[in-house]
């Protein structure tokens, strides 16, 4: 295999669009459980339903972005960062949602980097970005340069169940 072969595809990070492609590339991911398993929503089981997500959640939100692999713009998963309430606008929370094909491809842990540098350069007056995850994607931020806080117990309602959730920050100082 030559060296080049041996290279990590290039990712992107684009908004998405209202359009046919960027709904199918939503099903693909938002609706397979394992990719779906720790977040709020169930897996969308229908195009009218991913399609109201784009429209209504997506395109309104402060800092959502499709993760690109190589030269295609399809979408094979999405990072989120919003900000904290009114005068907590100091943090934000990161959140992040990869198809289960490109897991284990060091992907989101360097989408994370790419969205935290980012985020940082165009909000001035964040200090802070923090993650409570679950136990598959602890590894993803400790690699992006998250430190591991604490755990939250008994912190989340996620589909019926309460769980403990691990919390995780860096800080726009972490990055000097």
């Amino acid at each position: 295999m030559a060296e080049a072969d041996k290279s990590p595809p290039e990712i992107t990070l684009r908004k998405f669009d209202l359009t046919p492609s960027d709904v199918d590339d939503l099903m693909s991911w938002a609706g397979d459980d394992r990719v779906t398993r720790f977040g709020r929503r169930d897996p969308y089981t229908n195009k009218d339903d991913a399609y109201a997500y784009i429209r209504d959640s997506i395109l309104p939100h402060p800092w959502y972005r499709a993760i690109c692999v190589g030269p295609s713009r399809r979408a094979v998963g999405s990072v989120s960062v919003k900000p904290g309430p009114g005068a907590d606008r100091c943090w934000a929370s990161i959140g992040y949602r990869l198809a289960y094909d490109y897991w284990g491809r060091g992907i989101a842990t360097r989408a994370v980097k790419m969205v935290v540098k980012m985020v940082f350069e165009e909000w001035k007056h964040l200090e802070r970005i923090v993650d409570v995850e679950n136990l598959g994607s602890q590894r993803v931020l400790e690699k992006a340069g998250f430190v591991k806080e604490g755990v939250l117990r008994k912190y989340v309602l996620l589909k019926g169940r309460t769980r403990d959730m691990i919390m995780y920050s860096v800080l726009s100082s972490d990055l000097c």
